[in-house]
């Protein structure tokens, strides 16, 4: 496979036309190199257009939908990270290139322990990758500028609203499959949250998330 030019066919044919068309985003698509995170069992599918799985039952979200997410977040330098669900590093690498310093919370310490290699080994300082079960929010670090959910969850906790700095951003895959929403949530004041809906979607639940019980009583 030539490496180079299945890069540049996913953002082509997969990233561009999924209406990410920053500039920097593209570039650092470029830069931080996604086969380096990928698992060596799918290495082949480093650049397809899918989740691919990770140990512990946990997935990688696909390209277009992370490239997407980091586009509408629209980071800046000077803000801190807080990503749930850490999986291969790689979400936090590109969020890393991007913010002051990231927060990764891994609930598998398999994957913690990878997630802290790929980023060590390729050179990402400004990570660090907790073990923990974040997806009812992180007080440690709390308030975050921003914070990403890598995975879906079945319905938004209201603690990651609460941790979330004025003025700070949410990204989160919201419902049940098939039928699922990526949202940017900004908040705009103490109680105040204006809600976006970016597209919809169909993604993994997050490894950590509690599927609220169907029996009502």
């Amino acid at each position: 496979m030539n490496i180079e030019q299945a890069r540049f066919n996913m953002i082509e044919q997969q990233i561009r036309p999924w209406d990410v068309l920053a500039a920097d985003v593209l570039d650092l698509l470029q830069v931080v190199k996604r086969e380096n995170f990928v698992p060596e069992a799918h290495k082949a599918l480093a650049f397809a257009d899918v989740e691919l799985p990770l140990p512990g039952g946990a997935y990688m979200l696909a390209p277009k939908i992370e490239a997407r997410l980091l586009q509408d977040l629209n980071l800046k330098k000077h803000e801190s990270v807080l990503e749930i669900g850490a999986g291969s590093g790689y979400m936090a690498a590109l969020l890393a290139h991007k913010a002051r310093h990231v927060t990764s919370v891994e609930v598998s310490p398999e994957l913690k322990a990878l997630a802290e290699k790929n980023l060590a080994d390729n050179g990402v300082t400004n990570v660090t990758v907790e073990l923990g079960n974040a997806a009812q929010g992180w007080s440690s670090g709390a308030p975050f500028d921003v914070i990403v959910v890598s995975g879906s969850l079945p319905e938004l906790p209201p603690a990651l609203l609460q941790q979330l700095s004025i003025g700070g951003r949410l990204v989160v895959i919201i419902g049940a499959s098939p039928a699922m929403k990526a949202q940017l949530i900004t908040r705009t004041g103490e109680a105040g949250y204006d809600t976006r809906t970016l597209f919809e979607t169909d993604v993994k639940p997050l490894a950590s998330a509690v599927v609220p019980s169907k029996f009502t009583f």
